[in-house]
């Protein structure tokens, strides 16, 4: 009995809220009710229908502390039914009087059972944090024990996200972070569960306000149904709902800053060794790893890489660099006013660190995102990049500058911003700039996995986008688009229909679909405002823009900082889909070119195009070092030879020969001895430096040409030539080698005292090798002056030319006068060369005086040659005369002495040369050697031009494949891990 009393008394406690929500249909909810309301079936009035109808409004209802919905606000008027009346008035009359603390209860055991869901839900939804343990000291999890209920609190705020309005359902969990951090700091723990707290009591306190809005609204209903249009009440309401959501805006902001400060806390403790554990590498930097090898691995972009990337198109000018610098929080960029300033594809990996730095993959300089020094020399250095990258007599550039963002708070992603695409080429750019661009933005977008970021500027007309055509193109069902318009605040201003800005969020404006719009603000227009300053003015702009207020635009499509969410999120969850499938493709392309390799080059490694280098660059290194193993017999005698070979010339013809015409011994040795010392003083040194480094140039292209029998590989061949050419030009000689040169050349010229028998002979032999190659030389020239003979001209049907005759009758003419005097001087008097002109014209043959001069050069030299080799053979036997200083004697061999002189000056130089090279010079071309290969080995350009071949490609496509397999394939466990 006594619960069906209790039964009936909360029957009538529901019924007396219904009567005091007089003019208000429908019905309220059950967790409203009291306990047993809920569970007794309700016997009165089983036909009763209360019924609500629902605001009409356009604003949608959003939050961005949970993915919960706030709860709908329930102003539903409910009319009476017929209610019959009851005889019984002592129990009515005891209902009246305990209504009151059976609402009471009723009200308490409903929260109750109310705040237990709520929080069951929360519960639920706070992402496992378990891997994580290890970045909290110990301490804080015997805290937690007792406050648990705080820190799942804070677990939720750092997992909530407001994106999932543009990428799925409600109920769909979108892609996180990995890296958060716990708090140690107990203090600030409890802070923030403060603020929770108060944020929950504010949005109950909010609720009762609507709810008593909704009675005062329902009571008045008839009087003010008259007076207030339908449209007033649905603004109303939207203004209340849009200044609360900008109130949780901003407390949900303050949280997250001091939550980013938070995490950066704990990164900078581990950095300084706290946990002794090293963090694992960035999931994001992985990924940015992969593309970067695949841009090396394939620098023309082709359809074979899918993975995603962020691709940031618009028209130049449109706000492009603004946006990606709002994303990445620092003014990274250079800027420009109208001009272009983006010539080459910039890829900038964005993840999260304790530091807000950058760095380029190439460098290791970090530059701090937080001085305006290290600003400004990162937009300087990514401004020669550019420069560098353009090729000559082009203005934008294929080759793409990888630049790596690291900061608390940023988004993970890979973005590349593309140079603007232009509609007119003007003065100063290249002929097909704009025909380049296109086709760089193309091959980027045609990726079928690449996010397509469309820029457009918001203040301009719309008919005059270039952009918007070109991702219709290679997105035309806009799968992978998101549409971004800038500059909306001077659009608002400037636009006369502010319905056009709507056209263009809504996609109706553009002929191109897009995954999701968004519209921004980049700030004033000034270059020197802060990213702080934009994002304030930004905030401060649709907060009090009418777009919002007139429900033109949803608060989710709005701010840089929705829009970074949004792009993160599409980018990881298009990772997640393609990456797989990417790594499959490898996988065959790979098994492709091993099978390729195996049966073109079965015996040999898979050596890469480093590798090689390595090998040769052992090989040279061996070669400089057997130089320096060649005998010292070797190095004079070469030395020597080439010596001579160098100044036989200057020997015969300007000391031997006007000395050998004087008429006695004293004035002979004289003219020796002066012209000696001219040419010791200043030719000597210098051709005997020359011979030096010329053998040494020679033995060194000996050793690095010279076959190695069966492992000789020509494919070192280019690469040797090359190292051989650029050591020799750096080589220089040491400078003072010639001064202590001439002092030994000239003390040995000196010596005029030939000791033995042996070196008399030895300097016979000499010069009579010399004189006999100089006589040769001459019969030749005199061969070619006459013509053949006449065994020649019958034997190989030769004839003679005119001037060949004329040649021949003047030689034969001289020969008479010759063998009538054989002392003849070495130069024909006036005379001389009349008489024999006349002789020859009265044969008929008519020449020139200058004719006769040749003729007679080359006639004596070779009567005086052929005399200087019979005196030679009489010089054999002239050594005891010589002892005797040719006292009394018709026999005077000074000409002997002259070319033992002359060798022993050789064999004294080629000596000093030995010593300089093997000493000195030889380890210096090997140190130029080392230098070269080390060059060469940092200049990836000129090992691609010295070392190529089919073989070597191969090779390099098999490591570049293998790389990028390996690099996805731990990506992707990574991938799993977080999941």
């Amino acid at each position: 009995m006594w619960r069906l009393r209790r039964a009936a008394v909360a029957c009538e406690v529901c019924q007396s809220l219904v009567k005091h929500s007089s003019g208000i249909k429908g019905s309220l909810p059950l967790q409203k009710l009291h306990l047993v309301s809920r569970s007794i079936y309700h016997s009165h009035y089983p036909t009763l229908k209360l019924q609500r109808p629902q605001l009409r409004t356009s604003f949608q209802q959003f939050s961005s502390l949970t993915n919960l919905p706030l709860r709908k606000l329930k102003f539903s008027p409910i009319k009476y039914g017929y209610q019959p009346r009851r005889n019984f008035w002592p129990a009515r009359l005891a209902t009246r009087l305990l209504k009151l603390r059976y609402l009471i209860l009723g009200s308490a055991v409903g929260g109750g059972y109310t705040a237990k869901k709520t929080f069951d839900q929360w519960k639920d939804m706070i992402p496992d944090l378990s891997e994580y343990k290890w970045i909290v000291p110990d301490i804080v999890w015997e805290i937690d024990e007792y406050i648990d209920f705080g820190h799942k609190l804070v677990s939720e705020v750092i997992g909530a996200s407001d994106l999932l309005l543009l990428l799925g359902s409600p109920g769909e969990t979108a892609f996180r972070a990995t890296d958060h951090g716990s708090e140690s700091d107990k203090h600030f723990r409890k802070g923030l569960l403060g603020e929770l707290i108060l944020l929950q009591q504010q949005i109950q306190e909010h609720e009762e306000e609507a709810r008593r809005a909704a009675g005062q609204y329902s009571t008045s209903y008839a009087q003010q149904k008259r007076k207030v249009s339908d449209k007033e009440k649905i603004d109303q309401l939207q203004e209340e709902l849009l200044h609360t959501q900008l109130k949780y805006q901003r407390i949900l902001e303050r949280l997250e800053k001091e939550n980013k400060e938070l995490r950066k806390l704990v990164l900078q403790k581990d950095d300084k060794g706290i946990h002794h554990r090293k963090l694992k590498k960035s999931l994001i930097d992985m990924y940015s790893e992969v593309l970067d090898v695949l841009s090396d691995y394939d620098a023309s972009y082709n359809t074979q890489d899918h993975l995603p990337r962020v691709v940031v198109v618009g028209d130049q000018s449109a706000g492009k660099t603004s946006v990606l610098e709002m994303i990445a929080q620092a003014r990274i960029f250079p800027r420009g006013s109208g001009e272009m300033m983006t010539r080459s594809p910039v890829k900038v990996t964005l993840s999260e660190g304790p530091h807000h730095v950058a760095l380029f993959k190439d460098s290791s300089r970090e530059f701090d995102l937080t001085k305006e020094e290290d600003l400004a020399a990162l937009r300087h250095e990514i401004e020669l990049r550019m420069r560098k990258n353009v090729k000559e007599g082009c203005t934008v550039s294929p080759e793409t500058i990888s630049l790596n963002v690291k900061g608390p708070g940023l988004q993970r992603m890979v973005l590349v911003d593309l140079p603007g695409v232009i509609n007119t080429v003007t003065s100063g750019m290249a002929p097909d700039t704009k025909e380049t661009i296109f086709s760089i933005s193309k091959a980027y977008m045609q990726n079928p996995n690449a996010i397509i970021l469309c820029i457009q500027d918001g203040s301009v007309d719309a008919e005059r986008s270039i952009v918007t055509d070109l991702v219709s193109q290679m997105d035309p069902h806009g799968r992978r688009t998101i549409f971004v318009l800038t500059k909306v605040d001077l659009a608002e201003k400037n636009v006369a229909s502010p319905s056009r800005i709507q056209q263009i969020i809504e996609g109706k404006l553009f002929p191109m679909k897009a995954l999701g719009y968004f519209a921004v603000v980049t700030g004033k227009g000034n270059s020197s405002e802060s990213i702080e300053a934009i994002r304030e003015y930004e905030e401060e702009f649709f907060q009090n823009s009418k777009l919002l207020k007139t429900s033109m635009l949803k608060a989710h499509q709005v701010t840089t900082r929705n829009l970074s969410l949004a792009v993160s999120d599409c980018f990881w969850k298009m990772v997640r889909e393609s990456v797989e499938q990417q790594a499959d493709s490898f996988k065959a392309t790979r098994f492709n070119l091993e099978t390729e390799w195996k049966n073109n080059y079965p015996r040999l490694r898979e050596l890469d195009r480093n590798e090689l280098f390595e090998k040769a660059k052992n090989e040279i290194l061996d070669e400089v070092i057997s130089l320096s193993q060649v005998t010292p017999k070797h190095w004079e005698e070469i030395l020597q030879q080439s010596l001579w070979e160098r100044v036989s010339t200057h020997v015969i013809e300007n000391i031997y020969l006007p000395a050998a015409q004087t008429m006695n011994s004293g004035t002979f040795n004289t003219t020796v001895d002066i012209k000696l010392k001219q040419w010791t003083d200043k030719q000597l040194p210098n051709k005997a430096v020359e011979v030096a480094w010329e053998t040494l140039q020679e033995e060194f292209s000996r050793f690095m040409t010279e076959p190695k029998g069966k492992e000789h590989d020509d494919i070192f061949d280019k690469l040797k030539e090359a190292v051989k050419e650029e050591s020799i030009k750096r080589h220089k000689w040491n400078d003072f080698a010639e001064d202590s040169l001439r002092v030994i050349q000239h003390n040995a010229l000196e010596d005029r005292s030939i000791s033995d028998k042996q070196q008399w002979d030895a300097a016979i032999y000499f010069m009579e090798e010399a004189l006999q190659a100089r006589l040769k030389d001459t019969e030749n020239a005199i061969e070619n002056m006459v013509g053949p003979d006449w065994k020649k001209r019958w034997l190989y049907w030769k004839n003679r030319t005119q001037e060949q005759c004329v040649h021949n009758e003047t030689k034969n003419e001289l020969e008479k006068m010759l063998k009538c005097n054989e002392e003849h001087p070495a130069y024909l008097a006036s005379d001389e060369i009349t008489t024999v002109r006349k002789n020859l014209e009265s044969r008929g043959v008519e020449v020139d005086p200058s004719l006769i001069k040749d003729t007679w050069h080359q006639v004596y030299r070779r009567h005086f040659l052929k005399t200087a080799l019979n005196h030679c053979n009489l010089c054999r036997r002239g050594f005891y005369y010589y002892q005797r200083h040719f006292v009394d004697s018709e026999l005077e061999c000074n000409d002997v002495v002259l070319f033992w002189r002359i060798q022993r000056m050789l064999a004294i130089t080629a000596n000093t040369l030995r010593q300089q090279l093997t000493n000195t010079e030889v380890r210096r071309l090997e140190k130029n050697v080392k230098e070269v290969l080390e060059d060469f080995a940092e200049d990836g350009e000129k090992k691609i031009k010295l070392l190529t071949g089919k073989r070597v490609q191969l090779a390099e496509d098999l490591k570049k494949v293998r790389e990028i397999q390996e690099k996805l394939d731990a990506f992707i466990e990574a991938l799993h891990q977080e999941k």
